[in-house]
């Protein structure tokens, strides 16, 4: 079992092999070799170039917001999809008019697509069920066909980001999480453990 958030010495940081604990990563050769040989692909080795300027040049300095579209643009990126929360779609707007003024092709995609019951989908026979449920499914499928170059997730619930991730096939980055109780600020609840 890996428990590098335990982890004091961080040899990792510096490729320090020596110090490493026993089960450090940085120990398991076939993986670090396979994950190397995949930077070495043309489309990875340009995607994790793109990652290095985003950070040499917007570290500290820019917003999740501007580096998202500062990441756009590096990529080179014309067509971006949106998937967003309806309980977020005020902001998704506000986001999606962001990424047109910035020249990009924006498709954006509500939760709630396809209209679905919430009672047609569940298995719990639960009677009390009301209302159209989430398609997270459906607003992968949605990009897809309209063949975004890079997703944009706005607040999807947690599970629904997962199930959107898995069916999506244009990389797919996270601006927004949700957290109703802290203001969408998940962090929060880090920053104040004495709670649990």
């Amino acid at each position: 079992m890996f428990t590098c958030a335990n982890c004091e010495i961080i040899g990792c940081r510096k490729g320090d092999f020596e110090k490493a604990p026993a089960n450090c990563p940085i120990k398991v050769e076939d993986v670090r070799e396979s994950s190397r040989e995949e930077y070495e692909k043309e489309e990875i080795k340009k995607f994790i170039d793109g990652t290095i300027k985003l950070e040499k040049e917007g570290q500290n300095r820019w917003t999740r917001v501007e580096e998202t579209i500062q990441f756009c643009k590096i990529m080179g990126y014309k067509k971006i999809g949106v998937a967003f929360c309806l309980g977020l779609k005020k902001e998704a707007k506000i986001f999606v008019r962001m990424l047109r003024e910035h020249g990009f092709e924006v498709s954006s995609v509500i939760c709630k697509n396809g209209g679905i019951d919430k009672r047609a989908l569940s298995i719990s026979g639960d009677e009390g069920l009301r209302g159209v449920s989430c398609n997270p499914i459906g607003q992968a499928m949605l990009l897809n066909k309209e063949k975004t170059e890079f997703n944009i997730t706005v607040g999807l619930c947690v599970g629904h980001d997962a199930l959107f991730f898995k069916y999506a096939e244009a990389p797919t980055t996270v601006l927004l999480t949700k957290d109703r109780v802290l203001a969408h600020n998940p962090i929060g609840a880090l920053n104040c453990t004495h709670r649990f």
